[in-house]
């Protein structure tokens, strides 16, 4: 669609969203009597840089359904995940929501050229976590046969691989990774006993450097997929064959890409922090969502053809959260787990290490001062134990670090608790 007729498709979707959201949840009625604004003032898209921003804690502080613009009866889906306060952010879908965001997936297989007769084997988790169910239906939706692997069991998913012919792997890039590696320790030839052509990639950021690795590793093309589960889940854009740029599908979802101190819009390749509005959401209308991505993007046509708006790269976040295996991670959560374990003392620090092609968390925590002269076997049983707490309790498997008492550094004022090692 030409842009022309693709951006006055987003103002008559915008006028009707903002006055649907405006008129459904008290939220936004009071948001926008506060800032001065009525959904009558939207006559283009500039106009939406009046309104105020939505952001994560808004879901956080209406748990669960206070941002919920239909009646409980018409919800059929509800996904949720967990914040730093332990309180859940949950995500709520009508029956059109799910067909909503089952064809934006499909999109995203599309432009990765998979389609009727692929095997999509998904290895994402199925469950609260967005990804499993959306990756799936999108699959379905193309005409493909999906293999539910979900995630981990190694040895089975790369049996399967083979066994089953899959043509297409789903799964965070950091799996994909180790999917190269594990299949030659397995006796694998990855280019000759597996058949694939495509991989959908996201969950997380990764680096060309491990789009290399993968692609190297098993003869196939690593395609990117951008989501959060506040915007449907996966399926907000996908990269095309070109492998140049995710192609957001604006006429569901309005991106705007903001100065992250003053919220004021920047220029096409200019960095900013990434704004969505969803424009035919019913169950969660959310507006100017404030998604903490940085990126950039190009609104020049593709060469594939596609005239949307390209998301060209994102770079880091606006607050200090961590991203490790696809999971979503703050230094408060790790603290919170290392304080309840007796034998830990109270300093610790988390190092990140970026110089491999996908990130890398360890945590040097000190033990308690009761427990240092303990026997080393006593030492490798405890760190095993913490090891096994942070995989149960946040979904993440970093390296720990046993230390004496003392060993670690003291600051007299704000403590460095997360060390970027290619900063130093």
């Amino acid at each position: 669609m030409p842009r022309e007729r693709l951006e006055a498709l987003q103002v008559r979707r915008l006028k009707k969203q903002v006055r649907y959201a405006w008129s459904k949840l008290p939220l936004y009625k009071k948001r926008f009597k506060d800032a001065g604004v009525h959904p009558d003032d939207i006559h283009g898209l500039e106009d939406i840089q009046s309104f105020p921003f939505t952001v994560k804690n808004d879901l956080r502080d209406h748990y669960p359904y206070g941002i919920l613009a239909r009646p409980l009866k018409d919800i059929v889906r509800i996904h949720a995940s967990s914040g730093t306060t332990g309180t859940p952010t949950v995500v709520t879908y009508t029956r059109n929501d799910l067909a909503t965001w089952t064809d934006l997936m499909a999109r995203n297989y599309t432009a990765a050229g998979v389609g009727q007769g692929d095997i999509v084997q998904n290895a994402y988790g199925y469950g609260l976590f967005t990804g499993g169910l959306g990756f799936h239906y999108g699959a379905e939706r193309v005409g493909a046969k999906v293999l539910p692997t979900a995630a981990g069991n190694t040895k089975r998913q790369l049996k399967m691989m083979k066994d089953m012919r899959s043509t297409v792997l789903c799964c965070t890039p950091s799996y994909a990774v180790y999917l190269t590696e594990a299949a030659v320790q397995e006796g694998y030839h990855p280019r000759e006993d597996f058949h694939l052509k495509a991989g959908m990639f996201g969950a997380e950021p990764w680096s060309d450097e491990a789009r290399k690795v993968i692609e190297d590793g098993f003869g196939m093309k690593a395609y990117d997929c951008y989501g959060l589960s506040e915007i449907y889940g996966p399926g907000v854009g996908g990269e095309c064959y070109r492998q140049d740029g995710l192609h957001i599908w604006e006429d569901e979802i309005l991106i705007e890409i903001v100065d992250p101190d003053t919220g004021k819009w920047v220029r096409p390749g200019e960095m900013g922090e990434i704004v969505f509005t969803m424009l035919g959401r019913e169950a969660m209308p959310l507006i100017r969502y404030r998604t903490k991505d940085l990126g950039w993007v190009s609104v020049d046509e593709c060469d594939c053809g596609r005239t949307s708006t390209r998301l060209m790269e994102i770079r880091g976040r606006t607050d200090d959260m961590l991203i490790i295996g696809g999971v979503n991670v703050f230094p408060s959560q790790i603290e919170s787990v290392l304080l309840n374990v007796a034998e830990l003392g109270e300093q610790y620090q988390i190092l990140v290490d970026r110089s491999k092609a996908l990130a890398r968390l360890s945590i040097q925590v000190e033990v308690s001062r009761d427990f240092a002269g303990r026997p080393k076997g006593e030492w490798a049983e405890l760190q095993g134990r913490v090891e096994k707490e942070m995989l149960a309790t946040l979904a993440i498997n970093p390296d720990i670090e046993l230390k004496e008492p003392g060993a670690l550094p003291r600051f007299e004022g704000k403590a460095v608790r997360v060390v970027d090692l290619s900063k130093k």
